[in-house]
């Protein structure tokens, strides 16, 4: 199933008249394909709309992003249309902060913003980066970072040709990560969840634990066994964000 008419959603997930969409942000090199197993998922009543960035997937001509600002801008003009129901966004890795700043820009910008942010694998926007900067590195360098990272098939490096079709979006999303700093703003009000593995060597949970100084709302935390992509392995994550989507509408329904 290709992308929609509006670009930014894989497949058909769009036309799911479920009362609440999932937004749904990759790590670095992913794309909308990583959350194909959450469709149908989540229960009647949330329909998981997986997020394609340029360069990926069915957007492969499309230049990638290297600076968050510009991709906020062009996904609030993408999504824009498509938040005409409560919705919510869950971001990994780099998607975490994505999906942060696009939460960040609807609010400037006069719309409605996510009923919930859940926030997978990635330290909190206001902590500085305690791993130096990869993405200008030698190929040779940058692919041995994206192995020990354990997110990039083995078998890619052993396909030049393939490797070298990836590399450019790789980088550019390594280089989108390392130079976001967060603007001054005003937190967030939706509740917020931080999730990440317990031997995430990029997020630890102090770490994501930071995310509760970004809203006003609820924070709640959740630690699962797995690495940086616990995701893949863990079958208590769809449970876990069943359980918080269901938190935040019942807090939603209070106000």
């Amino acid at each position: 199933m290709g992308l929609t008419v509006a670009g930014w959603i894989s497949g058909d997930a769009l036309a799911d008249d479920a009362p609440t969409r999932l937004f749904c942000f990759a790590h670095a090199g992913g794309g909308g394909g990583f959350f194909r197993p959450w469709r149908g998922a989540l229960g009647e009543d949330t329909a998981v709309c997986p997020v394609v960035l340029p360069g990926r997937e069915g957007r492969v001509r499309e230049a990638p992003f290297t600076r968050i600002g510009p991709l906020v801008d062009a996904l609030v003009d993408g999504l824009g249309p498509h938040l005409d129901r409560p919705f919510a966004f869950f971001g990994h890795s780099l998607g975490s902060i994505v999906a942060f700043e696009l939460a960040k820009r609807l609010r400037e910008t006069g719309h409605a913003g996510p009923g919930c942010l859940i926030a997978s694998g990635r330290r909190a926007p206001q902590l500085p980066n305690r791993r130096r900067d990869v993405h200008a590195l030698p190929s040779g360098d940058f692919v041995a970072e994206m192995l020990g990272l354990g997110g990039t098939p083995p078998e890619l490096v052993r396909q030049p040709e393939l490797l070298e079709f990836f590399l450019p979006v790789l980088r550019a999303d390594f280089e989108l990560n390392e130079t976001y700093r967060p603007a001054p703003a005003a937190p967030l009000d939706c509740p917020v969840f931080g999730f990440t593995g317990d031997a995430d060597p990029l997020a630890d949970p102090d770490e994501v634990a930071a995310w509760a100084r970004v809203t006003t709302g609820p924070f709640g935390l959740r630690v699962f066994r797995g690495d940086h992509f616990y995701l893949r392995d863990s079958t208590g994550v769809l449970a876990a964000v069943r359980a918080d989507l269901r938190r935040a509408r019942r807090l939603l329904a209070q106000k």
